[in-house]
């Protein structure tokens, strides 16, 4: 990619917002941009000298540490006017076609997480209502929802949230007209064309239509996050003996 098709800007005095411009005429999905840019960053991660970076649906977030990068300067480096020039400038370079920053990094192969649910009932309180929306039987939209394999395309919002990619239009439903004050961690639900899990209790808008026993932000746990950006997650059905029997072990 020409370094023409990414901008950058500061993001606060500690970090850097990456955006990739595409051309009309791209084919490659923005998921896979993103994927590739962050290849490059994490094969440069320790001459670029960040400290975290955050990806997002069409951005990435790079993290630094200003008074690093300062006592890391080169010489030349030195003539720039601020830590994020500095910054900007090591990132142009990864960015390059030419030299060892080019296309042939490939992403880093991520997980395909299985995540059990129990739709329905006090556990899906919105199913019907969503599958009646959808002019399918409950039944119908659980086997939809639970057959697609979805991407993970970025983590936000709450911790551990997943946006996640790749849900059937036919099961799609308007969000809620009145948000919930306080949606259980583990609910699972449909909000317009996205479906998603609630790793922690929070007011939501979501039509619920299942549950989870498993835990998907884990505070003490050196991965606190059980889905990164770039896995595949997909959907089994369990009854409610099940999800008392793992939510138990949990």
């Amino acid at each position: 990619m020409n370094i023409k098709q990414w901008s950058m800007e500061p993001l606060g005095d500690s970090a850097l917002l990456i955006t990739p411009r595409m051309d009309s005429g791209e084919h490659a999905s923005m998921h896979t941009v993103i994927s590739r840019l962050i290849a490059r960053l994490e094969a440069c991660r320790e001459w670029l000298g960040y400290s975290e970076y955050v990806p997002a649906y069409a951005s990435v977030a790079l993290h630094y540490e200003p008074w690093r990068i300062f006592r890391s300067r080169t010489r030349e480096e030195g003539a720039h006017a601020s830590i994020f020039e500095t910054v900007a400038a090591r990132v142009r370079r990864v960015l390059k076609d030419s030299g060892p920053y080019n296309e042939n990094l490939q992403p880093e192969r991520r997980e395909c997480v299985e995540i059990p649910v129990c739709y329905g009932g006090q556990h899906g309180p919105d199913l019907e209502e969503a599958a009646s929306h959808a002019g399918i039987a409950p039944e119908k939209l659980v086997a939809i929802h639970s057959s697609a394999s979805y991407l993970v395309h970025m983590i936000g919002f709450a911790p551990g949230f997943p946006y996640l990619g790749g849900m059937p239009q036919e099961i799609a439903v308007p969000r809620r007209a009145t948000p919930r004050q306080l949606v259980p961690a583990g609910s699972v639900g449909i909000g317009g064309s996205q479906t998603g899990v609630y790793p922690v209790a929070t007011p939501g808008g979501w039509q619920l239509i299942g549950k989870t026993p498993i835990k998907l932000f884990r505070p003490d746990m050196s991965r606190p996050s059980l889905l990164q950006a770039g896995d595949i997650v997909r959907f089994k059905p369990i009854s409610e003996k099940e999800f008392y029997e793992i939510d138990t072990q949990m």
